[in-house]
């Protein structure tokens, strides 16, 4: 028993939880209305859901899709889980489970938000699994990627029953475009050599840090104008110095860079869930 759930745990990439947890829980704060919203029952089993269980079926599908590939990343031994061949099974059977109790959770959503989970699941498979296999197909990989989104979507609809302003979901597609952009940086080398064709191979290194700032700058303008100035939202900022020291500065290795970015988001993200709650909480209620 131990031993399943260690080797789930590991195929999950519990550094990444924070980024399927932490939108639904800004969405979900986005969308309340008053404290009681928390006391919700559903607002703890999607937490869960979207925490550990979503991460779970989002990786588990990559893990099994991405046998040979990951052969040639070195990043699956320092930072993820290699999943070995006599470990396929077990990861298949993981993967059954999961998808299974997403469906059975689709039984009790109502139509809305059956669309926005499902949309979810499909481009978690998707992006991963033949014959779609969004991550070898350049500008489709990173927008695809707007699959860490649809928690937030649909949180903010759990608990208001209606959508995001059209601008937060923008600032949300800059935001979860120049993430998978700037991570897949790090593996050009790997993936050329393995005959995949995502975004920085297509175009190249300096061109995707390019878009990468581009990108943020648009998410730093759309933050601080819905923030109304509020000086915390200038936090936001940090973003483009990402790309832009690396852009500047050549001897900066990205492959050490792009790991502070979890930090940087569950920080922010920490940043704005507190903010949201405490404004509404004190000044809307």
């Amino acid at each position: 028993m131990n031993s399943n759930l260690s080797f789930v745990f590991k195929i999950s990439r519990f550094r990444f939880w924070i980024y399927t947890g932490g939108t639904y829980v800004v969405g979900y704060a986005l969308g309340f209305n008053v404290f009681a919203d928390f006391l919700r029952p559903e607002y703890y089993l999607y937490l869960f859901y979207f925490f550990i269980v979503a991460n779970v079926f989002i990786y588990g599908v990559n893990d099994y899709w991405d046998e040979e590939t990951d052969k040639l990343n070195p990043k699956k031994d320092e930072k993820e889980y290699r999943v070995n061949n006599i470990e396929r099974t077990k990861l298949l059977n993981v993967i059954f489970i999961v998808t299974g109790f997403s469906l059975i959770l689709m039984i009790f959503q109502n139509l809305p938000e059956k669309i926005i989970f499902s949309i979810f699941l499909i481009l978690s498979y998707f992006y991963s699994a033949k014959p779609l296999r969004f991550k070898e197909k350049p500008f489709f990989d990173f927008s695809s990627n707007y699959l860490y989104i649809m928690p937030g979507i649909f949180a903010y609809y759990l608990v208001s029953q209606t959508f995001p302003p059209l601008l937060i979901l923008l600032g949300a597609y800059f935001h979860i475009s120049s993430m998978h952009i700037f991570s897949a940086i790090p593996d050009i080398e790997y993936d050329k050599a393995s005959g995949i064709n995502t975004t920085p191979v297509f175009i190249g290194e300096k061109a995707s840090l390019l878009i990468c700032l581009i990108f943020w700058i648009l998410l730093s303008g759309i933050v601080i104008y819905l923030a109304n100035y509020y000086p915390l939202s200038f936090l936001v900022i940090i973003y483009p110095l990402f790309p832009l020291s690396l852009l500047l500065k050549t001897d900066l290795d990205i492959k050490k860079v792009y790991w502070y970015l979890p930090y940087v988001n569950t920080v922010l993200g920490g940043i704005l869930f507190i903010s949201l709650v405490g404004y509404k909480l004190l000044f809307i209620n």
